[in-house]
């Protein structure tokens, strides 16, 4: 088996494992009366994400080689969901909010150190056959979103007892057995050396804390704020589209549409937007520069916001579709983009922590309070109703969405007029081939 179909298979369960549950998780919240609680289930993501990844990274580059720590941890990762959902499915509408959120923490508290920790087994095995990592990760990582949108279609189809899988906790097993699956195929991966003369250097390098002294100069400290105020948006429609389309269900006219009867197919509009977006980058990047490419993201999200807020499964199911399109544009070209403005604005000796503290700028710190803010928003908008023996999620949905655009609006002319970066096309060009 060739060297990179290994890493396509790896890649491909990694974002399976993440796409069984992520938009369909809330849905799922809503049916066992924890809806107030779906900002906190996704903030725990963030939450673990500023500081377990530096934790576990640290104990792969010294004590247990990476492809082993993927697999151990993906296997601790697997067994909390799989509990997870052994539990919400023997207890039904009954479920506690204590046992099956702590479940859910130490899966994810395991889970989300993989997503690095895989990107550097990826480096380090193509490393390993003389094959360039920026020439031939790329098109193996777009796989990994492959994974994700095919779990989130059987997650969506998929039934049992006549009832859809995105409202029962048997997504949670589906995940669980998919991180068991990679755990095991972790094992058999080319063996990564570790280094354990790091000496003292590694636990600051790895939690980003060297490139706080970035935050000395005004370029990089307002790149680092918007970069959190971006990541206020990034975990927002994972908790709450799905909630959201489903709860058309509840109102006649809209009760027998295909948008509201199969609101994950929707959303997997979104990935593959998503994989498309990808490979537009490098053109974005060099024709407009990092700033325009990020300002696009910027409004991408505002329209991602808007449309929902406009938009229904039934005449209106354009604007959904619209809305996941431009999603591609709004969650690549910050990601992507910033990651490549960090690499190009620091110096080499800090600029694996500064990469560190972006993740923990937008998907840690970021990621955390624009899900626990959503919540407070929708709770504030929106109540749980029972109908036809389910229950939805229903209010002013419209508000809800178009608060998250004006939101969105603010940080995007915010930037625009603050932060000041000159576009250099040659120097774009080296970063992006």
């Amino acid at each position: 088996m060739g060297t990179k179909f290994r890493l396509i298979i790896m890649n491909f369960l990694q974002f399976g494992v993440w796409g069984a549950y992520l938009t369909s998780m809330g849905s799922y919240l809503v049916q066992v009366n924890m809806g107030s609680n779906i900002g906190l289930f996704y903030a725990m993501q963030g939450i673990v994400s500023v500081f377990m990844p530096g934790l576990i990274g640290i104990i792969a580059d010294r004590w247990i080689s990476a492809q082993k720590m993927l697999g151990i941890s993906h296997g601790l990762s697997a067994l909390f969901m799989i509990a997870a959902g052994y539990y919400g499915y023997t207890v039904g509408s009954a479920a506690q909010f204590s046992v099956l959120f702590s479940l859910y923490a130490l899966s994810v508290t395991f889970y989300m150190p993989t997503i690095a920790l895989s990107n550097s087994v990826a480096y380090a095995v193509l490393g390993k056959h003389n094959l360039d990592p920026v020439k031939h990760f790329p098109p193996i990582r777009v796989f990994g979103t492959v994974g994700f949108i095919c779990a989130m279609l059987i997650t969506n189809f998929l039934t049992f007892g006549g009832k859809s899988m995105q409202i029962l906790p048997h997504q949670f097993i589906f995940s669980g057995i998919l991180g068991l699956l990679l755990g095991l195929y972790a094992f058999t991966l080319p063996h990564i050396e570790t280094d354990r003369s790091q000496g003292n250097k590694g636990l600051v390098n790895a939690l980003g804390l060297r490139a706080f002294t970035l935050f000395k100069e005004k370029k990089m400290a307002l790149f680092f704020l918007f970069s959190m105020l971006l990541g206020v948006s990034l975990q927002i429609t994972n908790g709450f589209a799905n909630p959201f389309i489903t709860s058309f269900k509840a109102i006649p006219e809209f009760a027998d549409t295909y948008g509201a009867a199969n609101a994950n197919a929707l959303i997997s509009l979104s990935q593959i937007s998503e994989t498309l977006c990808i490979l537009l980058i490098p053109f974005f990047l060099r024709r407009f520069g990092i700033k325009k490419v990020m300002l696009l993201s910027m409004v991408a999200w505002i329209l991602r916001f808007g449309l929902f807020g406009a938009g229904n499964p039934g005449s209106g199911v354009w604007m959904f579709i619209l809305s996941m399109i431009v999603y591609g544009i709004a969650f690549d070209f910050f990601n992507v983009s910033g990651s490549l403005f960090v690499n190009k604005e620091t110096d080499q000796s800090i600029r694996s922590s500064a990469q560190g503290l972006f993740m923990m700028m937008t998907n840690g710190f970021g990621a955390t309070i624009g899900t626990l803010g959503a919540q407070a928003v929708v709770s504030k908008l929106t109540h749980p109703v029972e109908f036809g023996g389910e229950m939805y999620t229903v209010g002013d949905w419209s508000t809800v969405w178009y608060i998250f655009a004006g939101y969105a609006l603010i940080v995007a002319v915010l930037f625009a007029v603050i932060f000041k970066y000159k576009h250099h096309p040659e120097a774009i060009e080296a970063i992006s081939h």
